[in-house]
């Protein structure tokens, strides 16, 4: 599905959502949600937040907090909780499936598209389940930070050594 009609079914969505909470449609809202969904990859409250000012876009905290609240509550947004203390989000539509690769050492996540996860054997055990999306978290050591330790280890046993 093309970005715009993507945009277009999520602010349809958002609008119900917000008439049949009986909250606010603000001009405010609809400018996060589409920021949003014109961005791709993981965000967190403060990058949005210097992302929408770099926009000449002023919009306070407070608000991308609430915004971002009434987004994962209709299912427009998925939250991730990385390992470190600052949740992340992602679009819940108009993303493929993909692993998280997490970097225990420095913390950086990348995504992995790994087509898809179940076999057609696993499909059928999932026949009457039906997936909307799925997200696999792999922790290990990226290959920078591997190799910034295989240095210092070096450096360490030759220091040793003298």
């Amino acid at each position: 599905m093309d970005a715009n009609k993507i945009k277009e079914q999520v602010k349809i969505r958002f609008t119900e959502y917000l008439n049949e909470n009986r909250h606010r449609k603000t001009p405010e809202r609809f400018a996060i949600l589409d920021h949003i969904y014109s961005t791709k990859g993981h965000f967190n409250v403060e990058s949005l937040f210097q992302s929408m000012n770099s926009c000449n876009f002023r919009v306070s905290r407070a608000t991308l907090y609430n915004t971002i609240e009434l987004l994962l509550d209709c299912g427009l947004l998925i939250k991730h909780q990385f390992g470190e203390n600052i949740s992340q989000y992602e679009r819940a539509i108009g993303n493929e499936n993909h692993d998280h690769l997490i970097c225990t050492s420095c913390g950086k996540v990348k995504e992995y598209k790994n087509g898809n996860l179940f076999t057609p054997a696993q499909q059928k055990k999932v026949q009457k389940f039906k997936v909307s999306y799925y997200s696999m978290y792999i922790y290990g050591i990226c290959a920078k930070c591997l190799k910034e330790k295989q240095q210092a280890e070096k450096k360490n046993k030759s220091s040793k050594n003298t």
